[in-house]
């Protein structure tokens, strides 16, 4: 497969899925705001915007952090690189460039998700809650991983569009537990009935894992429980542990190291991703919740998203190296990788 392609089916799979976290996570909030007072309200919106990673770029165009500049600096704002219309366009641009190695079912599925965006009445949108608007980006979304499991064969292709979407999964996922399990931790010498509570049933609904959780067995919500839930879980596909050991599948299948099953070859045979991401997998497989616990959780996983960027950017060099050397003139380097690049490492 051409590294051009593989890029493009990488990135078309991560920017849906970043899309379609993004409009999650203002979904909940949203939700939990209804019933809270002002004063939690008018502070609710700025770690929506710190588990995105782009508060810098915010503050450089809105002076506070309210309902409708965070909605509108997300959502469709020129500025922001990461805003929803902005990753549907370039999955759709991506999708255009590897034509032949999708199905027709999902270059339509994700064409309208495009128009969708495209010809939206804002103005219409605002003035009667942006629910409905949420509610199509996700079912959009989740269609796309649908229709791309069930019409496209799982080979080398189908292996990058997973990679694109656990990577970015497991992004999402570390940056959202951050910040709201911070959000916890400052609840400390103040009054905890119901507060706590309401943030933890934030925390797993904007990962998705709210029912999954509770039927775990664990009667009562608590932040360690949560955390090892969203952490460490080998079966909830929101996990961490859960998308970095599928996308250390992905990587095996697509470097050819998958033998008789799950057998790996000799580790000196592994490429930089695999050694990286393995090395991940195994901390995890062994780790005790109780290990980082309360002032050690943001170190934690501080550090972890530090080094899933390195290998998405280790996955970016291996795989997607579209540099080529014209005479004369040195090495140039396609946008699609600078862009990704870029992406990748946004803190």
């Amino acid at each position: 497969m051409l590294s051009r392609v593989a890029d493009a089916l990488y990135w078309m799979s991560r920017y849906v899925e970043r899309a379609e976290d993004i409009t999650r996570i203002l979904t909940v909030n949203f939700h939990r705001l209804l019933d809270s007072p002002v004063e939690i309200s008018e502070e609710a919106w700025r770690p929506i915007i710190g588990i995105t990673g782009d508060d810098e770029i915010f503050r450089q165009h809105y002076d506070g952090y309210t309902a409708a500049n965070v909605s509108e600096f997300l959502l469709w704002n020129p500025h922001n690189p990461n805003a929803v219309t902005t990753c549907i366009a370039r999955a759709r641009e991506n999708a255009r460039s590897v034509r032949e190695q999708i199905s027709s079912e999902m270059w339509e599925n994700l064409n309208r998700l495009y128009f969708l965006v495209k010809n939206l009445d804002r103005a219409e949108a605002e003035a009667s809650g942006p629910y409905e608007f949420f509610d199509q980006i996700r079912y959009g979304s989740w269609a796309f991983q649908g229709i791309t499991a069930e019409t496209i064969t799982h080979g080398d292709a189908y292996e990058f569009i997973q990679l694109g979407k656990l990577m970015e999964r497991a992004d999402k996922t570390i940056r959202t537990l951050d910040v709201k399990y911070g959000e916890v931790r400052t609840l400390t010498g103040v009054p905890r009935e119901g507060i706590e509570s309401s943030l933890l049933i934030s925390l797993l609904r904007s990962c998705s894992a709210f029912e999954a959780f509770r039927k775990t067995g664990v009667a009562n919500l608590q932040a360690t429980r949560v955390a090892q839930f969203l952490l460490l879980d080998q079966e909830f596909p929101r996990a961490v542990r859960f998308c970095l050991d599928r996308a250390l599948r992905s990587i095996n299948a697509i470097s050819g190291n998958l033998i008789s099953g799950e057998s790996l070859r000799q580790p000196q045979q592994l490429n930089n991703p695999q050694r990286m991401l393995g090395r991940i997998c195994a901390e995890l497989e062994y780790l005790s919740i109780e290990d980082i616990l309360d002032a050690e959780m943001h170190p934690f996983l501080d550090r972890l998203l530090l080094r899933v960027n390195q290998v998405g950017d280790e996955i970016t060099r291996i795989f997607f190296n579209t540099q080529v050397i014209l005479p004369g003139r040195g090495q140039q380097q396609s946008q699609q990788q600078q862009q990704a690049g870029s992406s990748n490492r946004r803190q």
